[in-house]
């Protein structure tokens, strides 16, 4: 049972107090959210501490805490799971920089190197202030971004969380061009 029209049931019967739902649907969310870890600590330095698993175990943890949230579906949840990450991403590397005073703040790069074997290194905090940045000019791209990166949602998804068409989450998901994100 792990198809977005599962997980959706099960989101719904936990709404209704249903406790067999919910410890049915954990297994299939920390599965996902630990996939969405490991993808996001590719774009980490080697030497940083974090690991996937405690994204996960703090997202899982704070995830399960929300008991005033009425899940409507799969989007719903993982689009809240997509803002966790990104606090406690953007809140690890804030205290790793002030710790090394920036002396080690990684990069960002918005373009593949040709021929690269690792993934970029990210700076998450800079990510962080240019979606915050993006947000004051179009809420609606930012969130899109953010639930494309974060929680990794297909563009489907992604329409379906912010209930709007397919089409105009493409139109405002960055294509890829020469391995460079393209305006």
């Amino acid at each position: 049972m792990n198809s977005p029209a599962d997980v959706t049931q099960l989101l719904l019967a936990w709404n209704k107090g249903d406790r067999a739902a919910l410890d049915h649907l954990m297994p299939i969310v920390y599965d996902e959210l630990r996939r969405l870890a490991r993808h996001h600590m590719r774009f980490e330095a080697p030497n940083q501490t974090l690991q996937a698993t405690g994204i996960v175990n703090e997202a899982y943890m704070r995830l399960a805490d929300q008991n005033c949230v009425n899940w409507q579906n799969r989007a719903h949840f993982f689009g809240a799971a997509a803002q966790i990450i990104r606090r406690i991403l953007v809140d690890h590397a804030r205290a790793r920089h002030r710790l090394k005073r920036g002396g080690d703040a990684v990069k960002v790069s918005l373009c593949d190197e040709i021929g690269a074997t690792e993934a970029p290194e990210l700076d998450i905090v800079a990510l962080d202030h240019a979606l915050t940045e993006l947000a004051k000019l179009d809420p609606q791209q930012e969130r899109i971004i953010e639930l494309r990166f974060f929680a990794g949602l297909s563009i489907d998804e992604t329409a379906e969380a912010l209930n709007i068409s397919p089409a105009t989450v493409q139109r405002h998901w960055p294509r890829r061009e020469h391995g460079c994100i393209a305006k």
